[in-house]
């Protein structure tokens, strides 16, 4: 297949949109799908849909289509919740399979978020355990013999600098620790191979380069050996072994299924079905080649001629992910200059313009114009205006 295929998706005319890594653009049939589905299967159908139109095979259904995409066997992915809760799902998890050790081993690249949860659940769990955060290269060292869980986003959401997943995994079990990825900023971006890495846990979102629309739901990996055996920390109706016996006592259900907890999001889970389709006929790796080479693009140009911007992502497109980040003092406004010259990228504090390069909807040329305008910008300082200052709540 030859690379982009903009045609699968509704791009806004003359926009140039970089910021995939954080909400992927609309792909063609979604809104006729979801219309479909509200007015043929819950508008016709009503409470039926659950029976007639199959709505609760939709969780693992669908988390075999990222299976496929992720070197997973079927029946080992699931999808629902936000991904915070799957992060805690997993973690959980694998703190209760190692009793005896108190450590769960992060990085300052992670996203807060896992963070927090983390943090939240050692609270909840009488302050007992450690977390233990290191510098991103200082993760394999840090590997002891007390960790519990090794939490780790393989793709840091600022520099989009890349773990290796299979070392830090293989790194994890050789202390005897749980594996769990945070895979945000790698499904649909980067080769995973999860089958082959051997982590017990994976987790991450379907809305970034995935293209499943604002909030779609998140996924869960557990390694197929340690399904039956793991413990769902939030053991909802829907992860019962028979949720229609209604039975007073939480038993699992034997399969990837006791991972759901809540009713499935369907209208969310129907968008994101539909927008998998975009991924059809497309190969990873040809992706992967196509993603750096637009990246290489982007930071030769953007170095060339944007002296004042300076690269916080690793210059080795081995060690980063499918987005370019470059530090400026004024980036914010810089960043709030471009998107009203329809160039969409975002900003993380304090510091970092990020740009996201998704080849199935850009190419070269949009890379190069994306440049023009920003060099415009600096050169002239365009950013230099109080409405470009004002920071907005979503940055």
């Amino acid at each position: 297949m030859t690379l982009p295929v903009k045609d699968r998706f509704h791009l806004p005319e003359g926009m140039i949109y970089l910021d995939g890594n954080s909400l992927g653009p609309l792909p063609k049939g979604v809104e006729a799908a979801v219309s479909k589905m509200i007015t043929d299967q819950w508008g016709a159908h009503l409470i039926k849909g659950w029976n007639v139109d199959d709505w609760m095979a939709m969780p693992l259904r669908i988390g075999n289509r990222l299976a496929a995409m992720m070197g997973a066997a079927d029946e080992t992915i699931t999808m629902g919740d936000t991904l915070s809760i799957k992060v805690y799902q997993a973690l959980a998890a694998g703190l209760e399979m190692r009793p005896d050790r108190r450590v769960i081993l992060s990085d300052s690249g992670n996203f807060p978020s896992d963070l927090y949860m983390a943090e939240g659940l050692i609270k909840l769990l009488g302050g007992t355990y450690q977390l233990r955060i290191v510098a991103p290269e200082e993760v394999e060292a840090a590997m002891t013999d007390d960790v519990a869980v090794a939490m780790i986003t393989q793709v840091d959401y600022r520099t989009g600098r890349m773990h290796d997943m299979a070392g830090i995994t293989k790194a994890a079990h050789a202390a005897g620790a749980v594996m769990l990825w945070d895979l945000a900023h790698s499904a649909g971006a980067v080769p995973v191979d999860l089958g082959g890495c051997g982590c017990e846990f994976a987790v991450g979102c379907t809305y970034k380069y995935l293209n499943g629309g604002p909030g779609a739901p998140a996924f869960i990996y557990v390694r197929p050996d340690l399904i039956g055996d793991t413990q769902p920390a939030l053991s909802g109706w829907l992860g019962h072994d028979a949720p229609f016996a209604f039975e007073q006592s939480y038993r699992p259900a034997p399969g990837i299924e006791r991972m759901l907890v809540g009713t499935p999001p369907v209208i969310a889970l129907t968008a994101l079905e539909c927008a998998l389709d975009a991924w059809n006929g497309v190969e990873m790796a040809e992706l992967r080649a196509a993603s750096l080479h637009l990246s290489e693009v982007f930071i030769e140009e953007v170095e060339a001629r944007c002296p004042d911007l300076t690269l916080a992502s690793p210059r080795d497109g081995n060690q980063r992910g499918s987005q370019v980040s470059f530090a400026f003092e004024n980036g914010y406004a810089a960043m709030q200059a471009l998107i009203a010259r329809d160039v969409i990228g975002d900003f993380r504090a304090p510091n970092i313009m990020r740009f996201g390069f998704t080849p199935l909807y850009l190419d070269e040329g949009d890379v190069r114009r994306a440049v023009d305008i920003l060099a415009d910008i600096l050169d002239n300082r365009l950013w230099d205006t109080p409405e470009y200052k004002q920071t907005n709540r979503v940055t």
